[in-house]
């Protein structure tokens, strides 16, 4: 007789088991008593609990759930901070007062549209606060996991937790934010647009679906042991694009089994293997690489990674301004830049990593520099420099916290083109009915190639 649980119930049992390898350290990654401080002076995933000097940033505690607001009949949480209002505006005339608490690309930024780029700041909120199965299962793989040979991967890793809740270097905070906590299966409906320099532009609507090995209906720890998740996508509109399907692999440790990735062509009616879908290949019509998405994906192997440090800055937070349903797309998407009068940027600690281009390897990026919340792991702002060692494109990910859900998420991510004056959006959802399903019950079937084949529309 064979006995089903439900993924509650693994994910718990999942715990009990954690819970009970925790007292053993033989491959600990940080001594016990670095680890002893996430029930102390650290949040349970290593960010300060305390607050600044002069209170601008609040101290956390514990972050807001499901009493924050509600969820309409569309799908839309209300804004718990509707009543805000801006403490200051940073505009091309006073830019200089705040450059210490700006990256090189807001900076540039402000340079390339000195009329119309401003940040609003507004009062900081510590919002983030994540379920206990996920931080019980950091605090176990900040004692165990470790970087794989030259960093290219994870060993020690069990999956439904952070890697490095206190890292020790610029690779393990990558792999943070690779790793970070967004659910353990989800379908989005997003819109991604690469608009000409006078604003004009033709939205792509795209079904997203993700999933965590844990979160899957028909979960195996053993063959799903290298498998970070599993993504697919789906382009919808418009129709010369409708159709096009990806699926991609991504793997734990990349140095004993690359990520893996295929394509259904509408056109062509087949599934091929897609080595392509990495790294420095185009993506959103030339505006970013297709390891800009996300801000961040995929292996971090052909970069060297400096930690440079932890700094206050000024990120976009709390964006619910920017992903509300009273707004079309045509009120976000302009010449330049996104409507800055949507935004809202407050002050918050972020780990600044800066990855260096390794000799012999090949990117069209030079450099690249990540700053990363550090609540949540998830990076707010990276610039990129081009081959000549000059920057080129500046990325900002207006952060969300679903808070029913406790998870992360962005309402907008843009990568924008210093030089040519053009740039790319994703994840907007603010047309879309319920844009966001938590909890999918996704089976591993719906991740092969075959399934492919049956996605396609035409």
């Amino acid at each position: 007789m064979m006995f089903f649980l439900s993924k509650t119930q693994r994910l718990s049992a999942g715990s009990l088991y954690l819970g009970l390898l925790l007292t053993h350290q033989a491959l600990a990654a940080v001594p016990q008593e670095q680890i002893a401080r996430l029930d102390k002076d650290l949040t349970p995933i290593g960010a300060e609990r305390a607050g600044n000097a002069d209170g601008s940033i609040p101290a956390w505690t514990g972050g807001i759930g499901p009493e924050a607001g509600r969820r309409d009949a569309s799908g839309f949480l209300s804004d718990p901070f509707a009543a805000d209002k801006p403490l200051f505006t940073i505009t091309a005339a006073n830019v200089a007062q705040y450059q210490g608490k700006l990256t090189p690309g807001q900076l540039a930024l402000f340079k390339r549209y000195p009329d119309t780029y401003r940040i609003p700041v507004y009062p900081t909120r510590r919002t983030v606060s994540l379920p206990q199965d996920f931080l019980n299962t950091s605090r176990l793989n900040a004692a165990n996991t470790q970087l794989a040979e030259g960093g290219n991967g994870l060993q020690n890793f069990r999956s439904g937790g952070l890697p490095f809740a206190i890292p020790q270097n610029g690779m393990e905070v990558i792999w943070n934010h690779i790793g970070r906590y967004r659910g353990l299966a989800f379908e989005r409906m997003v819109v991604q647009a690469s608009p000409q320099t006078n604003g004009s532009f033709t939205p792509s609507l795209i079904k997203q679906q993700l999933a965590y090995p844990a979160g899957l209906t028909d979960y195996s720890p053993q063959e799903m042991a290298n498998v970070l998740y599993f993504y697919r996508e789906e382009f919808l509109s418009p129709s010369r694009m409708a159709g096009g399907v990806l699926l991609v692999h991504e793997t734990i440790n990349q140095v004993s089994e690359p990520r893996m990735a295929w394509q259904y062509n509408a056109g062509q009616r087949r599934v091929r293997r897609a080595p392509q879908i990495a790294y420095d290949s185009p993506g959103a019509e030339g505006m970013r690489t297709m390891d800009d998405f996300d801000m961040f994906n995929g292996s971090p192997d052909r970069f060297d990674w400096e930690l440079v440090g932890k700094k206050e800055m000024y990120i976009p937070y709390n964006s619910n301004k920017m992903g509300s349903p009273t707004l079309k797309y045509s009120d976000i998407i302009q010449a330049g830049h996104l409507n800055p009068e949507h935004a809202r940027y407050e002050l918050h600690r972020v780990w600044h990593v800066r990855g260096t281009l390794k000799a012999g390897q090949r990117h069209i990026y030079s450099r690249r520099d990540l700053f990363i919340d550090e609540d949540s792991w998830q990076a707010a702002e990276a610039d990129a420099y081009d081959g000549r060692g000059q920057l080129w494109r500046v990325s900002e990910g207006h952060g969300i916290f679903f808070y029913d859900q406790k998870i992360p998420q962005f309402s907008a991510e843009t990568h924008y083109d210093v030089l040519s004056g053009r740039y790319a959006v994703g994840a907007l959802y603010n047309e879309q009915q319920n844009a966001y399903q938590f909890g999918m019950p996704y089976s591993r079937k719906q991740f092969t190639p075959n399934a492919l084949r049956a996605a396609g529309i035409r």
